[in-house]
Parts: structure tokens; sequence; C-alpha cells
């Protein structure tokens, strides 16, 4: 398989979601230091509390008028659910959201409220990419995968252009990984536009199926209950998808991973540092500055995708107890 997206292509993008997704600021990390400073683009202020409706609405408007009156069918742990939802709302077409059952409470109500049709399936990624499969076929549903398409990926890169716009001069940028949508973006945005800049992605140790697919040099699936261990359930998915992996293997630089406990502490720092809210899956990325900043490359200058803030409010108080 080739390389599919451009920097046309995510270039595009931007201008289909100018005006929708919100240009989302760099929060500087005051306690970082002046010659390692880090930035936070906080992708959990966007209406949807994350990255995902940037992909999901540059997918669902690129659909001609016959495929949005058929309607959309979208799988998520959560995120996606609520960007694919508020896309399909935006634009009048009818969505139904295969969601997990151990989603959290907040991103399935979320989901709901934005006027999709919630369905709830098994705790794993094959079991919702399946029933999304077959509902599709059976009523002519037109899919918005949550990571696996070229629309989504050039949605997510144009994270990557607001960052140069705005730091020309930043040497490095985190993200994090799950099915691989959000960071092959990123980095094929990056590495399009000035190839000397540094992409990273972070994953939990508990989940590091992406990790293991870079040193292999091939996709590596690992056991669909395993990774479901981890906090950060937007992180759970297993495999990497098959388009991104193209880009993730020709522009990402590396891939480390962080502990479960790392993840808490970093959803309390952020907290505390800058007052932006993220649930576990948006704090991995800031963890890696803040945990393994010896693993990563020298720079001056780093900026880590908060890419989430949709935490239940339960779960915030427990980690926030823990200090």
């Amino acid at each position: 398989m080739n390389i599919i997206v451009t920097l046309d292509d995510i270039k595009l993008a931007q201008s289909r979601i100018k005006g929708v997704a919100l240009r989302t600021p760099l929060v500087v990390d005051p306690k970082s230091a002046e010659n390692d400073r880090l930035y936070l683009k906080a992708e959990s202020l966007q209406p949807v509390g994350s990255f995902k409706m940037r992909g999901a609405y540059n997918k669902v408007s690129s659909l001609t008028d016959e495929e949005r009156k058929r309607g959309i069918i979208a799988h998520s742990s959560g995120n996606h659910a609520q960007g694919a939802a508020f896309a399909a709302r935006a634009l009048g077409v009818k969505a139904t959201i295969i969601i997990p059952e151990n989603a959290p409470k907040l991103k399935i109500e979320n989901t709901r409220a934005l006027g999709a049709n919630v369905i709830l399936c098994g705790p794993t990624s094959k079991e919702r990419v399946q029933m999304a499969e077959d509902l599709a076929a059976k009523h002519g549903y037109i899919p918005v995968p949550p990571y696996n398409d070229e629309k989504i990926i050039a949605g997510t890169g144009t994270i990557a252009l607001e960052i140069l716009e705005e730091m020309h001069d930043v040497e490095l940028i985190l993200s994090p990984i799950s099915g691989g949508g959000l960071l092959s973006g990123i980095a094929t945005a990056i590495k399009l536009s000035n190839p000397k800049i540094k992409v990273i992605g972070v994953e939990p140790e508990l989940a590091a199926d992406a990790q293991a697919s870079l040193r292999a040099g091939h996709p590596v699936t690992w056991d669909a209950e395993a990774v479901t261990k981890t906090i950060a359930d937007g992180l759970r998915t297993t495999p990497v998808g098959d388009i991104p992996w193209q880009h993730l293997h020709k522009y990402v630089d590396d891939i480390i991973t962080v502990k479960e406990d790392e993840i808490r502490q970093s959803v309390r720092r952020i907290l505390q540092n800058t007052r932006l809210v993220a649930e576990p899956s948006g704090a991995v990325a800031p963890a890696a500055f803040f945990f393994h900043r010896s693993q990563l490359p020298a720079a001056k200058k780093t900026v880590a995708i908060v890419s989430g803030g949709n935490i239940a409010p339960e779960m915030l108080r427990e980690i926030l107890a823990e200090a």
C-alpha cells in the first residue's frame, strides 16, 4: 500500500473544518525549564472535548449528497463517537454509533445528547468493528472509521499545521497513539513541512502494540482483553490501522511507553500547572515529557498533544485525591 495522505489533503481538511473545529491554543507549562519548554496543544477544549471532531467533520463533509442521505455509522471507545455525532448533527446527517459497554458513561451520554443512535457492544475493538460492518452492510450506512481512513488522518493533520503556524521553531512533538489516526496525521503534516522536527508517539505500557509494531516493522496485534486494562480508555485499540501504519512507518521517529501511575500523575500535574483538564488518554503524551525526558530527543521547545478532556468526575476526584 502506498502513502495516501498528502500535505494538500491536510490543507483541504483545514479549509473544511475552519469555523467548526476550534483553533486550540498552545498552553505553556510554567514549571518547565526555559531552555526545555513544554507547550500543551489543548485539544481537550474542542466542542466535543477531544481532537476527534477534526477527522470526523472532514470525513462527513466530504460525502456526496446521496451518501449523506444514507446516514453514517461509526464505532468508537468514546471520543470518536462524539466527534462523529457532532459532525453528523452539524451537517444534517443521521448517525448510528457503536460504543463498547465499558466506555465511560459520560462519553456514552454525550454521544446520545448529540442526537446519535447509540448501540452498545462488547468491550473489544474487534467486536465493535464487526457490528459496525454488519449494520453498514444491512442498512447501507456510510462508515466513518475512527482512524483507518485517509480523510480522518488528513483531519488530524490540521493540528500540526496549527502548531507550525503558531510556533515555527518547535523541535519536538509528542502525540498519543492507539489506532494511529492522530499520530499518523500529525507526523505526515510535520515531516512534509519540516522533516527536521522530531515526532514521537506515546502509548501506555499496558497497550504498547504500536511500539511493538514499529520495532518489528509491521503491525503487531496484542491480546484485546489485555489492552483494556489501561486507564487510558481512548488508547485501547489493537492493532494500528493499515492506512495509518503506512504513514507511521515512514514518518514517525519513535514510540515510547508510559506507566499507569505516570498517566495518573500527569492528569494531576497538567491540571495543577496549566488548569487544563485532561482525561487519561490526553495525559499520555505529556507524561512522556514529565517522566521520560531522557528518552526523548533534545529540544528547546516541545509540544505535547492533550488529545482529550472527557474524564468522568468521579475518576478525576479519585486521581486528585491520590496526591
